[in-house]
């Protein structure tokens, strides 16, 4: 039976289920075994995701972690924004380390490493024994630049949920911050590919009115 409701993102819900354990729910027709399948490979090369118990149709269950995002650390601590800036480039370089398996499915053009296609601070869990990724419905094979590239994208143009003090606090940090991250994860390859990959932001069906135009501005400036 499904607990109590945990978090509500934009395609999915959260829940608690048991002991250690929480259940992803996507709201619309998705296989959430192949996030699965990406999610175990990156786990058993080192890289920090909470484990898979099980995964059926739109439902993963999966081990919970204690611990606030990398957002709403820097909303409550905004003088550590180079810092989890820096954290989250190393976190980029270490997944890309990785070499996606042959049966996983191109997420970022036709590249041989494992990419996220939606790694920042929201998607990263400050826990008790370091950083875990989060949200990996659109993981798979890809290209490091194009995955740092989104991920910039995606860092300069969205909208910062919260309450508006928030938000003001936050958005004074984000060039700060997008600056530390491109620099650390690989600013020159990136930026060769920013405007290729802010159209493909623009195909998210789930983009903000807001955010659809940042997105366009950005390109054009790329």
């Amino acid at each position: 039976m499904t607990g109590a409701l945990i978090a509500r993102g934009r395609a999915a819900d959260v829940f608690e289920a048991g002991p250690g354990r929480v259940l992803r729910r996507y709201r619309e027709d998705f296989c959430t075994e192949r996030e699965a399948r990406v999610m175990e490979h990156a786990r058993r090369h080192g890289f920090p995701v909470p484990a898979v118990h099980d995964a059926r149709g739109p439902e993963i269950v999966l081990e919970r972690i204690e611990g606030r995002t990398m957002l709403a650390d820097l909303a409550a601590r905004p003088w550590r924004v180079r810092a989890h800036a820096r954290l989250l480039g190393d976190l980029h370089r270490r997944l890309h380390a990785i070499e996606a398996p042959a049966e996983l499915p191109s997420r970022l053009g036709d590249g041989p490493r494992l990419v996220h296609v939606d790694l920042h601070p929201d998607n990263v869990l400050l826990g008790p024994r370091g950083p875990v990724v989060i949200d990996w419905q659109a993981g798979g094979a890809g290209h490091p630049a194009d995955d740092v590239a989104l991920a910039w994208v995606i860092l300069a143009t969205s909208e910062i949920p919260g309450r508006r003090p928030t938000r003001a606090l936050l958005g004074a940090g984000r060039d700060l911050f997008v600056d530390a991250f491109v620099r650390r994860a690989g600013r020159d390859a990136a930026a060769a590919r920013l405007a290729n990959m802010a159209a493909v932001r623009l195909t998210d069906p789930h983009l903000l009115p807001g955010e659809r135009r940042a997105v366009e501005a950005l390109a054009r400036g790329a």
